[in-house]
């Protein structure tokens, strides 16, 4: 498959409400769209998830677009005639950059299944027809705020909460909706606000019966994961910490965690993603899907990705009305707290071209020499 020009736009996409976490708050979602168009007919759409600000990682809306303009459009103009399955090995001399390189496998997938006739789904090797979906909660202004967020969460049939935690807004939070909700699945994310210190304070967690505490420590402290993992009785979960198979097989090893959160953008792609998710399968480790506020798009491959048979957590994948009044795809709806897995070849929703010209902020076409 041959690729013709890739047209990279930024659009501006307003939340329903305001997300916080212990980074900051997002009141609307700035995106990179990217889509490819090849020689042979088709076209791929993907969505770069990295955000406006390097917050949650060292990658950024701007940057992105330029290290793809740069260095890895001209590497995949280089290599010709290209599968999805080549897109890593050909980026690998480009250090980090996961989330711009997923982008740019993602939409050479999506084209390129599309030609075949196959599903991502099908592709990635899914096991079901529908995901379980679950809800991650910012930080309120206050608890009766949250409980009124949940309560709205719980009546449109999530099947799992997620609330987010920083030092100072984490036992009490938890406890009252732990009370609330005996039985309702729920778990926390730190996104990385705790220190090796806090272990005592995080163990007030324990009671609760939570499914996992997130992330609750630098990305780089892998070892302060295992020492607190032998502290606290509720499961550690990686996210921020796994960006490769490596990462991940190196955090098994050291026992700093029993859960995996495995989100595309952050490890360089649906197939990296993949050989982590098998990974887990072969050492009885759960995963789950993590989500990055991702249009219709993103969201579609994720719950392709969600429905392989080692996702035995609901994950943030969540329906469109979530965060968005108006998706830039077909809606994702909710039906029975569960989403359908696309069927029609590569992402499998109709792109609302009308509505992406609306929020578009900036447009570049680069074409292939």
């Amino acid at each position: 498959m041959r690729i013709k020009d890739v047209e990279l736009r930024i659009i501006k996409l307003p939340l329903v409400r305001p997300f916080r976490t212990s980074f900051g708050t997002q009141y609307e979602r700035e995106l990179l769209l990217m889509k490819i168009a090849t020689y042979e007919g088709a076209e791929g759409w993907s969505e770069c998830v990295a955000m406006s600000e390097p917050l949650y990682s060292p990658e950024y809306t701007h940057a992105s677009q330029d290290v793809m303009e740069r260095f890895l459009l001209p590497k995949i103009f280089e290599y010709g005639d290209i599968r999805a399955e080549d897109v890593a090995e050909v980026l690998r001399p480009f250090l980090g950059h996961q989330m711009s390189k997923a982008a740019v496998e993602s939409a050479v997938l999506d084209a390129q299944l599309k030609l075949e006739g196959i599903s991502f789904g099908s592709y990635l090797g899914s096991s079901r027809d529908e995901v379980d979906c679950g809800v991650s909660v910012g930080i309120t202004p206050t608890i009766e705020k949250l409980v009124e967020e949940v309560s709205l969460y719980i009546s449109e049939g999530y099947r799992r909460i997620k609330l987010k935690i920083e030092p100072g807004w984490d036992i009490e939070p938890v406890r009252v909706i732990r009370e609330m909700w005996p039985d309702i699945p729920l778990q926390v994310d730190a996104n990385q606000a705790y220190t090796r210190a806090d272990s005592t304070h995080l163990k007030q967690l324990d009671p609760f019966s939570l499914l996992l505490i997130e992330q609750p420590l630098d990305e780089h402290d892998v070892l302060g994961h295992a020492m607190l993992a032998k502290e606290v009785a509720t499961p550690i979960c990686l996210d921020e910490s796994i960006t490769s198979l490596e990462s991940a097989r190196d955090a098994l090893a050291l026992k700093a965690t029993t859960i995996i959160n495995i989100k595309p953008g952050r490890v360089g792609g649906y197939l990296e993603s993949v050989k982590i998710h098998d990974l887990c399968v072969e050492n009885n480790i759960a995963v789950w899907c993590g989500g990055m506020l991702e249009t219709g798009i993103g969201r579609a491959a994720n719950v392709a990705l969600a429905s392989l048979p080692g996702f035995t957590l609901p994950g943030d994948t969540s329906a469109s009305s979530r965060y968005y009044h108006r998706d830039i795809t077909t809606p994702f709806e909710m039906e029975h707290g569960r989403l359908r897995v696309p069927t029609e070849p590569g992402i499998g929703v109709e792109i609302d071209l009308n509505f992406i010209e609306e929020i578009t902020s900036s447009r570049k076409v680069v074409v292939s020499p």
